[in-house]
């Protein structure tokens, strides 16, 4: 429950803010104001109108500001706080970052902690000046050029989708280089924090080998990476023609699991069967504990379990030969269908409200849930009703379907909060 309030103050903080006449460039109404600052911590990047021609400066690093939070984790810098100036971090801190991040038990708080504040803040780094070559490169002149990369740089690695430019990076679908930086930063944050400590733990000599929650992450990653380049490199007619075709469909897959919501080619423009793959990509997500929206891969990797074993007649559900506690069976499973229902349900209810195609609607529903920000271009002509209902999406969407429904139901218990420590973290 501290986890959603804390959410919920932060996005009212940055509402009254962006509300303010003095860090508007145009007048911008109240329930868009209040979309943006949702769209913002929940580092979903979709907008009902645009950032760089709404916002002044100083409105932008607002909305940099929220989606730096929302990447991260309010709770995550507040406890880097403590551990730098008391060295200790409270038994309830400890509870409310165990629902904000699932990890194993290999894997300690405070060395957690640490290794989130200083690789976001090397990763931030190395992709602002990335991008400001970039840009500068292209052309843009160079005080632009230094804010432009430092709000895509915090905005990419904290996979939040929003950006200065009204066409995405439609403009730059040929730059190997600009690519190759979204991308980079995007799989860091997306494969999490957990794969980067355990990394760490490794090289370091900490730990002999690297946990099976990092491995499940990795190959489920690097698999659903690979086959949906494959298909819309295959399959794709609007990248067919393309003089960067490998580079657009690589492009697509990663922004929809990374959740990063940068595009390069027209979302719209998508074929049915390419829409409904990207609208399975941002449905499962990417990691655990890291910047990515999504059902998460290991809850995909826990349902897999759970069918293999039903098929084959297994009393223990296991997977690459590693039996998986039914503890974390419940929550996968839970998420599962939890995540599922509310897909549904908002689907339904947006065709109330709305007058667009099924497709559309649909997409929409899945990038908000998954705090994608991908769009067929349907955000900014949603209606008010359209809009609340996103903004609850997308909401739900950053503090987790769980969390958010022990929240409404008011579970006391500690099992409804705590991590369960095992050796996967779903």
């Amino acid at each position: 429950m501290n986890l959603v309030w804390g959410f919920f103050l932060y996005t009212i903080i940055g509402f009254g803010l962006l509300s303010l006449p003095i860090f508007h460039k145009t007048n911008v109404g109240l329930l868009d104001n209040l979309f943006i600052s949702t769209s913002a911590i929940s580092t979903t990047g979709l907008v009902t109108v645009s950032v760089y021609d709404s916002y002044n400066f100083f409105g932008q690093f607002i909305i940099m500001v929220l989606f730096q939070i929302g990447g991260v984790g309010y709770m995550t810098l507040t406890t880097y706080y403590l551990l730098f100036t008391t060295r200790n971090i409270s038994a309830w801190h400890n509870k409310i970052l165990g629902a904000e991040f699932t990890m194993p038990n290999t894997i300690k708080i405070r060395d957690f902690i640490k290794s989130v504040v200083v690789f976001t803040t090397v990763m931030e780094v190395l992709g602002a000046v990335g991008f400001f070559i970039a840009f500068r490169q292209s052309g843009m002149e160079p005080l632009k050029a230094v804010w432009f990369s430092i709000f895509h740089s915090v905005s990419t690695f904290c996979t939040a989708g929003f950006g200065l430019f009204n066409d995405s990076f439609e403009g730059y679908s040929d730059s190997v280089f600009i690519n190759t930086i979204i991308s980079v930063l995007a799989i860091a944050g997306s494969l999490g924090f957990i794969v980067i400590t355990d990394l760490w733990y490794r090289i370091s000599g900490r730990s002999k080998k690297i946990s099976f929650t990092t491995k499940i992450i990795t190959y489920g990653f690097v698999l659903l990476l690979g086959l949906g380049t494959l298909l819309i490199y295959v399959a794709e007619p609007s990248v067919q023609a393309s003089g960067s075709k490998l580079t657009e469909s690589f492009f697509q897959t990663m922004t929809a699991m990374t959740t990063v919501g940068f595009n390069t080619i027209s979302t719209d423009g998508l074929s049915l069967p390419i829409l409904l793959l990207v609208i399975f990509l941002m449905y499962i997500g990417a990691s655990p504990s890291g910047t990515a929206g999504g059902m998460k891969i290991t809850t995909l990797t826990a349902m897999i379990s759970v069918l293999k074993s039903r098929l084959f007649g297994q009393r223990q559900i296991t997977f690459f030969n590693r039996i998986i506690p039914f503890e974390r069976l419940y929550v996968a499973t839970s998420t599962f269908i939890l995540y599922t229902s509310i897909i549904f349900l908002f689907t339904f209810l947006l065709t109330f409200t709305e007058t667009f195609e099924l497709r559309q609607i649909l997409f929409e529903v899945a990038s908000s849930l998954g705090t994608v920000g991908l769009s067929t271009g349907i955000t900014a002509g949603l209606s008010d009703w359209g809009k609340g209902l996103v903004i609850i999406l997308m909401f739900i969407g950053r503090v987790g379907v769980l969390t958010f429904g022990f929240a409404l139901l008011e579970r006391k218990s500690n099992s409804s909060m705590e991590v369960i420590k095992d050796d996967l973290a779903v």
